[in-house]
Order: C-alpha cells, then sequence, then structure tokens
C-alpha cells in the first residue's frame, strides 16, 4: 500500500509551529477535549434526534473498536459516502480513533467515481447509507466491493438506527465491542487525517490529504474569524463531506467550538426557514444558487406575513462559486442578518470577507485569507507577477494549502510550482487591502452550483458513445448555477442516426456518474472550429454561448 503523507518543508513546519497555527491537535483530541468539558451539551440535531457530545464520543469509540475487531486497521483507507445525518459525524470520528483514514466522497457520485477512488485511494472498507435521496447506495457498495478485492468491507448504516451488516463482514455498530479509549491508537497531529476529493480540472478527482495539523488550524481560525462560540448553531444545509460545510467554518469548525450543528434535511428554502427559527440557527451556508431562493422565498413569505422570525441569525455565509454583487446587496435587507463571503478550495486557501468589513467589501468581493502566512501571488500566464491591481492566475502556499495530491506525479508537477505554490486554477484580483475578487477560471473546469466539474471526464463520456467523434464541454454563465455546462458533439460521418441530446444523456446516465456531470445543454455540430494550430477553440465556443446567453 502506497503511504499517504504530506509534508511541508522543515523551515516552514517549524515556524507554523511556532508561531502556533499548529499545536499539535488531533481529531481525537477534539472529540474527546469537548467531551470531557460539556458532556451533556447537545453537540447535533437532526429532526427529533439528538446527539450530545458526550453520547457522539460514546458512539464513536464503540465503533472504532468494532471496526478494528472485524479486521481493519490504522492506516486503513475508507470510503465514505453518507448524507446529512448524525451517523457521518459517527463514522468520521470512529475513523480519527481508530487510526484509519475516511476518504470523503459525496452522495451524489455513483459506481464511476467510487471505483475510481477506491482504487487511487487502495480503500478497504466503505462505509454508506442504505438510501440516500431514493437511491440505492447499499446495492451500489455491494457491487462495487464484488468486483474490487481489496475493498473487503461494506458498512452500511440504517438512518436513525444501527449499522447493519450480514455474515460478509459487516459492521454492528451499536453491537460492538467497546473498548476504552487507552486500547486504541494515537493519530500523530503530522500525520493525514483523511483525503478529500478535489473538483479536477482534467479527468477524474484526485485525492487531497489533509492533516491534522493544518486542518485543525483552519478550524480554530475559522470559528474565530466567524464568531462562533458555545452558543453558535451551525446549519448544515449543503452536503456535509463537501470542504466548505465541514470546516468554513462548517460543522467541523462549530463543534471545534463547542457549539450545536444542526441538519438539514432538506435545502428548500422555506423549510429551512423554519428551521432557523425553531433551532435558534445563528450562521447557515449556501452557494449562490440556493442563496438566490432563499432570498426570493424570504421576500414572498414577508409579504403573505408568513416569514418565521429569523433574529437569531447572525450570519449567512455564500461561497462555492463567485456570488454578483447585486445578489449580495440583498442579503442583509430580506434576511436581516451579515453576509460573509467565502472563497476556497479543499486544496487549502480559504478566504472570508470579515463580519465588520465596509459593506462594499462584503458584497464586491470575495474576502482576504485566514493566516497571515497565506503567502498570495497573481501573475501573467509566465509567472511574472502583474501590477498591483491588474487580473491573474492565483497561486498560494501556506500554514494549510497542500504541498502535492496523493500519488498524482503528473498532476503534482502541472499544479505546484518548484517553490511550493499551488496553482489554483483561479484568475483574481487583489485589492490593496488583501481582499480577492474573482474574476473566473483559467481552465477547463465548469463550477456548477458549487460542484467542480472536470470538462475533459465528460467529454471522454461522451466520445465512448458509439456515434460520436469527438466533444467539447465548455462552461458558460448562468444567473442561477453561476456556470452550466454545454457539451459540443461532432457525430461520426458514418454514423447511420446521429445521437440527439436525449439519447445521449440517456448514454450518459447509463456510465454510473454523478447527475451533476450530465451536461445541461447538448448541441449536436456539423464542424468543431479550430485554432490555427489545429486545437479546438474552448474560447470561441465560450464566447459563442455567451453572446447566445445575452441574446436570450
Amino acid at each position: 500500500m502506497q503511504p499517504i503523507t504530506q509534508t511541508w518543508p522543515a523551515d516552514l513546519a517549524a515556524r507554523y509551529r511556532a508561531l502556533g497555527y499548529w499545536r499539535g491537535e488531533t481529531f481525537a483530541d477534539l472529540l474527546r477535549t469537548r467531551a470531557a468539558a460539556h458532556p451533556a451539551r447537545i453537540a447535533i440535531t437532526a429532526g427529533a434526534r439528538s446527539w450530545s457530545y458526550g453520547d457522539l464520543l460514546i458512539r464513536s469509540e464503540r465503533l472504532a473498536a468494532g471496526l478494528l475487531a472485524r479486521g481493519l486497521r490504522p492506516g486503513d483507507r475508507v470510503l465514505v459516502q453518507m448524507g446529512n445525518v448524525p451517523e457521518f459525524f459517527q463514522t468520521s470520528f470512529a475513523l480519527f480513533l481508530a487510526g484509519m483514514i475516511p476518504v470523503f466522497t459525496l452522495p451524489a457520485h455513483r459506481r464511476t467515481e467510487l471505483e475510481h477512488l477506491a482504487a487511487r485511494s487502495e480503500a478497504a472498507a466503505i462505509v454508506t447509507e442504505a438510501r440516500i435521496a431514493g437511491f440505492d447506495h447499499a446495492a451500489q457498495a455491494h457491487a462495487l466491493a464484488a468486483d474490487l478485492p481489496a475493498l473487503r468491507h461494506v458498512i452500511v448504516a440504517e438512518t436513525g438506527a444501527a449499522l447493519t451488516g450480514d455474515a460478509s463482514g459487516l459492521t454492528h455498530a451499536e453491537h460492538a465491542p467497546s473498548a476504552p479509549p487507552s486500547a486504541l491508537p494515537a493519530s500523530r497531529p503530522a500525520s493525514v487525517a483523511f483525503l478529500q476529493i478535489s473538483g479536477g480540472s482534467t479527468g477524474l478527482s484526485k485525492l487531497i490529504p489533509r492533516t491534522h495539523d493544518d486542518y485543525i488550524y483552519t478550524l480554530r481560525e475559522s470559528a474565530r474569524i466567524c464568531g462562533l462560540d458555545a452558543q453558535a448553531v451551525y446549519l448544515a444545509v449543503l452536503p456535509v463531506a463537501h470542504n466548505f460545510t465541514m470546516s468554513s467554518p462548517g460543522c467541523f469548525g462549530a463543534l471545534y467550538a463547542g457549539g450545536r450543528v444542526v441538519l438539514a434535511p432538506t435545502p428548500a428554502p422555506e423549510p429551512c426557514l423554519r428551521l432557523i427559527a425553531q433551532e435558534g440557527v445563528t450562521i447557515a451556508a449556501l452557494v449562490p444558487p440556493l442563496a438566490l431562493k432563499w432570498l426570493d422565498t424570504a421576500e414572498r413569505l414577508r409579504e403573505a406575513g408568513r416569514l418565521p422570525d429569523l433574529s437569531c441569525l447572525r450570519v449567512v455565509q455564500v461561497g462555492g462559486a463567485k456570488f454578483l454583487p447585486a445578489s449580495a446587496r440583498r442579503v442583509t435587507p430580506v434576511l436581516g442578518c451579515t453576509l460573509q463571503q467565502v472563497f476556497g478550495m479543499a486544496e487549502g486557501l480559504v478566504n472570508y470577507t470579515r463580519l465588520d468589513d465596509a459593506p462594499d467589501l462584503i458584497t464586491e468581493t470575495q474576502g482576504r485569507p485566514i493566516s497571515p502566512d497565506d503567502e498570495i501571488r497573481v501573475v501573467d500566464d509566465a509567472d511574472r507577477p502583474v501590477a498591483p491591481g491588474t487580473p491573474g492566475h492565483l497561486l498560494t502556499r501556506g500554514p494549510y494549502t497542500i504541498r502535492a495530491y496523493h500519488a498524482e506525479p503528473a498532476a503534482n508537477a502541472r499544479s505546484f510550482t518548484a517553490d511550493g505554490f499551488y496553482r489554483t486554477g483561479d484568475i483574481v484580483q487583489e485589492l490593496p487591502s488583501g481582499h480577492l475578487v474573482v474574476q473566473g477560471r483559467a481552465t477547463d473546469h465548469i463550477n456548477r452550483a458549487g460542484e467542480k466539474i472536470s470538462a475533459e471526464e465528460i467529454e471522454n463520456h461522451l466520445i465512448a458513445h458509439p456515434a460520436v467523434l469527438d466533444a467539447v464541454v465548455v462552461s458558460v454563465p448562468d444567473p442561477h448555477l453561476g456556470e452550466r455546462s454545454c457539451a459540443f458533439v461532432l457525430p461520426r460521418p458514418e454514423a447511420e442516426t446521429p445521437p440527439d441530446a436525449p439519447a445521449l444523456r440517456r448514454f450518459m446516465r447509463g456510465r454510473d456518474i454523478a447527475a451533476f456531470k450530465i451536461p445541461d445543454e447538448i448541441r449536436v455540430v456539423t464542424t468543431l472550429d479550430t485554432t490555427a494550430v489545429g486545437k479546438i477553440s474552448r474560447r470561441d465556443l465560450r464566447a459563442a454561448l455567451a453572446r447566445d446567453a445575452a441574446l436570450v
């Protein structure tokens, strides 16, 4: 098994420790410390269910012991595919306590993505729910394990009940043997705590190793910047496995602060607005399309005299994609709270507008970095620094930005400079205040409602159709999604019946990929324009789409 590591140069690591960014904490320490300090305080609420910090620790330790008793070992990698349920946190902390490495996947992922992630991480197990949003995840996990001998364990969580299994080696969480904390392995703070997935500008997602030291630093500072304390109530609306929902400050940031996480069963505006009033929610995080729906719904409910009392809500965060200033200016008048814009990436760098920033900075920028030691470079195509205030490619390094993807030498050569700066793929303008204004993406990468999609991956799926000769997928601005995807498809000349858009969508659904990757628009064309050197001109295709959109 290939080791999973994440290493900073010795001089920088020493600096980060000396400055107190890295304090030698682990996720196991985090939960044990909070449970010892206030065991009866509620940590997680999901409908009628509430777990205290003490409950969460006991459940997590029991499951950790059960996983070890059934043959999994410290250092094993475990795919986690779960929705917004308390068992997600039980599973995550159990894996931390057992010294195993969670690989966080999304509920929307299907066989294609899971098989890639299992193989790349060399996963020994998968933990999932029986069904999420009506899809049979248990059957998918069993089918995956049947074809991947290394995936030895399938663990299925029935929401609201015990983890269940059968004679094939599944774990019964609630009946697993208990173990005292001293019997569970200790993790090193500098070791990799878990693997996240990249948005991926080419091909399938890469694996992002995050250490206890670096990630807990972001939780601590994010909680401080966002004003979280033990009275904070964080509403998890977006998928909990997203980096934004996990750590900015997210669910883990709220738990670090000793606050409470409320899990929304649906992101729909009206139920969420009622939940805010019922649970005393103080902070919620949204992507721009969802924020627009909340704003429109809140205005409609207010006009009808049915808007719940939102006086408890202090902050609404918007991130995952650029939030247009005209929309940003609506948040405070409509919801009565402070807007906080968030711009970040699972690879590391996170920027926030501060709660006391001037209104123009809050509505017109995407914030400034968490850390004084977040180094920012804005460069031209040749990596030369641009003039101050000029848009350019964003490069960064710092105490919580990775230095390499796991097992991706070619991608690492492309994505990191020789001196360790990560090439984010974003075009930004840096203001004198240090705030960043995101201009767009420099790569063939689509940011659809916060979901990062590789154009190359989707093209490969389309070209697999026997009647397709070539395909190009590009982004086009969208007022609701931020960006939507459009595929230009060139049929094979010999094809008797060129495929149409519905047929291509059916074909892609049959390839077991996440639904958000199926193009929003498909255009069957007779030619694909090329540049002077024979390459397909994505820029011209995007420009044509933008012109079309402007005419609508």
